[in-house]
Formats: C-alpha cells, sequence, structure tokens
C-alpha cells in the first residue's frame, strides 16, 4: 500500500505516521503553513478555509473551499489543496489578494487567509460572469443589482461561512466586487482544464478510504463501531470540541457508487456522498423544493463539504435536509453486505439520533419520486440569516386542484427528537380550499413536542409553525 501523501502549494509531503484524528489545519499548521488560522473549530468562522481539487461540472476540476479545521488530513491523501501562501507572494500578490490589500480588508488580519481562499474559489468559478467593467465598483446599494452579487457575478454567498470579527464587511466586499477574471496563463485557472485527482486508496491503522463500496461494506461487517464520515461537517466537530477519537474511520466520500445523481420521468436519484453545493449544480433545478432549501443550508464552505448522506445518517432533529426530503416523499437506499433495501423516510428515524439502520448498513441514496408536489416552500427559522442551527424548519409539499389540496406533505425539523411529518396538519389541509389555512395553521402549531432551549422557547416554536403555513399560503397562490 502506497505511503499517504498529499500535494499542498505544488508540492508533494508524505503522510506517514499521521495520526487519524489530525485535522488538516493542525497538519498544515504543524508544517510551517500558519496562515490558515483555527477560530472556532465547528466550521463556522472560516479562517482556516482551503482550496481543494474537486472535480466539476462544467470543467473538469473546480478550486473548492473547504474548512480545514473539520477535515481529517488523510481524508486529502492524493488531493491537492492550495493555501493561502500559494496564492501568491508579498512581491507577487494574487488578485484576490491584491484587491483585499489596497481596499484595506484585512483588518487586523486573522481571518484574512481564509477569506482570501474563499474569494479565489469564486474567483475561479468557471460560470462567473462579468457583467459590468470590474472598475466600476458601486459603493452603495444600486437598485439595478442584488446587494449580494456584483458586477464582476461575485456571489457574495461564497463567504457565507467566513467571519470578520472586526466588522470589515464593507471593505472585503468591496475587494471581491473589484476583482475581474483570471488572467491568460493563471496557473490555477489553467489547472481546471486537466481533471482532478482520482480518489486515493488509503489504508492505515484507524483510517481507512476503500476503493469500492463493497470493499467498504466488508470494511464495515468487521468493524461495526467504525464510524462512517464523508464531508466530517459532524464528526470534525465532534473531534475538535468533544476530544472524540474513534478506534475506525471508513471515508466514504469519493466512493463512485455513491456520488451519482440521475432524473428520471418515475424518481429522481441522489447518492449519498454528492455533496450538497454538488447537488444544486448537478439537479439544476429539477427538485425546485431543495433549490429552496439549500441555499439556508449552513454556509458554502459547509455545503462544499456536506453530504445527503451524513446529514440523514446522524440522525439530528434539527438537520435541515430531512424535512424538505420529507416533503418530497424521499425514501432512502440503504446497503450491506447482505443486500440492498428502500425505506421511506417517514419510517426511517426511530428516536434521537436514532434510525432503522443498522450496523454495518450505509446510507447509498436518496430516492425522491415523480411528479414532484406542485406547490412547494420551505422556511426555516434561526437567529441568523446563514450559517446557523434550525430553531424549527418546515418544509410543504401541496398539490392544489381547481383550487382545492388533493395532496400534503408537510415536515418538520427542530419540534420534536426525530424530523417528522406533520400527519394532522396535512389531514387537515387535504379537501380544503386554498389558501383557506386559517385552521390547518392552528393544528400544525399543535404538532411535535417542541421543548424550551436555548436556541427558542416552545411557544415561540409552535407560533413560527402557525406563521410558517400562513405566509407559505399568502405567497403561492396557484394560478
Amino acid at each position: 500500500m502506497p505511503i499517504p501523501s498529499i500535494t499542498v502549494n505544488g508540492a508533494t509531503v508524505p503522510l506517514e505516521g499521521t495520526a487519524p484524528h489530525t485535522t488538516a489545519l493542525d497538519w498544515l499548521r504543524e508544517n510551517g503553513l500558519v496562515g490558515a488560522k483555527e477560530g472556532c473549530a465547528e466550521g463556522e468562522c472560516g479562517a482556516c478555509s482551503v482550496l481543494v481539487a474537486r472535480p466539476g461540472t462544467s470543467t473538469p476540476t473546480r478550486w473548492t473551499a473547504l474548512n480545514a479545521c473539520l477535515l481529517p488530513v488523510l481524508a486529502l491523501d492524493g488531493q491537492e489543496v492550495v493555501t493561502a501562501e500559494g496564492l501568491g507572494t508579498p512581491a507577487d500578490l494574487h488578485p484576490v489578494q491584491h484587491e483585499m490589500a489596497v481596499r484595506g480588508g484585512s483588518q487586523c488580519g486573522y481571518c484574512t487567509p481564509g477569506f482570501v481562499c474563499s474569494m479565489a474559489a469564486e474567483f475561479y468559478r468557471p460560470d462567473r460572469a462579468v457583467a459590468a467593467p470590474v472598475e466600476v465598483v458601486a459603493t452603495t446599494e444600486d437598485e439595478d443589482r442584488s446587494p449580494e452579487h456584483g458586477p464582476n457575478g461575485f456571489d457574495l454567498h461564497a463567504l457565507s461561512g467566513n467571519l470578520c470579527r472586526c466588522t470589515g464587511y464593507r471593505p472585503i466586499r468591496d475587494a471581491a466586487y473589484a476583482l475581474g477574471t483570471p488572467a491568460d496563463g493563471d496557473p490555477l485557472a489553467t489547472r481546471q482544464a486537466e481533471p482532478a485527482p482520482a480518489p486515493a486508496r488509503t489504508a492505515v491503522p484507524g483510517f481507512v478510504r476503500p476503493a469500492t463500496l463493497a470493499e467498504a461494506l466488508q470494511v464495515l461487517a468487521g468493524q461495526p463501531d467504525a464510524v462512517v464520515v464523508a464531508g466530517s461537517t459532524d464528526h470534525g466537530v465532534e473531534v475538535n470540541l468533544r476530544g472524540l477519537r474513534a478506534p475506525h474511520v471508513v471515508a466514504v466520500d469519493r466512493l463512485p457508487e455513491l456520488r451519482g445523481v440521475s432524473v428520471a420521468d418515475d424518481v429522481v436519484e441522489i447518492g449519498a456522498a454528492v455533496t450538497l453545493s454538488e447537488v444544486a449544480q448537478r439537479l439544476d433545478g429539477a427538485v425546485p423544493l431543495l433549490d429552496l432549501l439549500l441555499p439556508q443550508f449552513a454556509s458554502v464552505l459547509i455545503r462544499n463539504g456536506a453530504t445527503l448522506g451524513g446529514n440523514l445518517g446522524t440522525g439530528s432533529p434539527i438537520g435541515d435536509t430531512a424535512p424538505g426530503l420529507l416533503a418530497l416523499d424521499a425514501s432512502l437506499v440503504l446497503v450491506s453486505a447482505a443486500g440492498e433495501r428502500e425505506v421511506p423516510l417517514a419510517d426511517y428515524f426511530t428516536g434521537y439520533r436514532r434510525s432503522v439502520r443498522t450496523a454495518g448498513e450505509l446510507i447509498r441514496a436518496v430516492r425522491i419520486p415523480q411528479p414532484q408536489p406542485g406547490l412547494v416552500g420551505f422556511a426555516k427559522i434561526a437567529k441568523r440569516r446563514f450559517d446557523d442551527i434550525s430553531s424549527v424548519a418546515v418544509a410543504f409539499g401541496l398539490d392544489v386542484e381547481d383550487g382545492v389540496v388533493t395532496r400534503a406533505r408537510i415536515g418538520l425539523g427542530g419540534v420534536a427528537a426525530t424530523p417528522i411529518r406533520a400527519l394532522a396538519t396535512e389531514e387537515a389541509l387535504v379537501g380544503r380550499p386554498w389558501p383557506d389555512v386559517a385552521a390547518a395553521a392552528e393544528v400544525l402549531a399543535t404538532e411535535g413536542t417542541p421543548l424550551d432551549d436555548h436556541r427558542a422557547s416552545a411557544a415561540y416554536r409552535r407560533a413560527m409553525l402557525r406563521q410558517a403555513l400562513l405566509k407559505f399560503a399568502a405567497s403561492e397562490v396557484p394560478a
């Protein structure tokens, strides 16, 4: 078995002797690349972000920003990484670094390398279109464009996972909106025309990346206590903040059998290891409810690593994808060495962070039946607009014919020990005129068993359930 290695800023470095729980951030800093910082150790601040060469949709490779504090460095075996140090030098700044410097975007500088890497990922986004000369950077909000999209096509949501403690967002935004397009011969832009590195088969004590699904299932059958990771956006927090040291970690993020996306007349199937960013890109509007949900899921940095399989596999009652998939009547394909089975998502959760998935069993894919509901909506109530955990999440999937609700599916998160269907509300809606939902909204306020905690009171959660349906009805009136 080859010695694990990682290519950082063009140099290949062996990972021999690296402990399985060592994060990419700690490894980088131990090897002298101290630009990336630890700010939160849970993927909320972006001070640790780096660029990783990942498969693209419109180009063979796409530079993808990821939180180095969450990834086990062994998960980057065989991969290419670029840090802030690799983008430019003091004598030859990268365009992103130059704009941050001349526009005062660095502030104290602690968060700057992370911002630079996230901005560079957006700078190299293949479909970023410059709509106006980059010299014309508005300093006030223009009526003709979104305040979150610049005239150079820069999407500020690319920085949603980066926190500036100096509140220097205005000059950072100005720097982002001043960026042009990569110059001819830009090495990172040129690199995107070549394929991304193939997944490496990794096997060291305590950490395995199998090459095939069959191999992964064989490993899990022999190690039922193994922790399965994909983007490690949940596991990484446990490692950093709770000191978790799993005896066995099995990485499944690059298994080809878990990376497919298909849209057919009868079903949409999404592989469990497709990242949420890739789900949005590859579905390209084929599932409208997910188009509403995914932009509200954490941040771009998290979505670049997080997967549907991971979000559902944790069994969390506040995982945002579960309510949406419940409203779509989705099912999960579970696979083990003994075979494959399909389980409705509504029957998957059995208790707090528990499910019908058995030891040695993986989520292979999510299936969404076609046709999808005619009216869909998603409401996430949290303390921040982005990059926050839901106090309440509500997803709607309704069919309305001749002004009457003929079918209703409502998924709820944050109001019970598991994500749940609002069955009583669904029954109250079917056969009723739309959008006459006042009575059903009162029923929705009684669903679940919400608790008082640091995010919200039970009374607030019930009020938000009621309000979510009223707001959805007011905004979704069939033509």
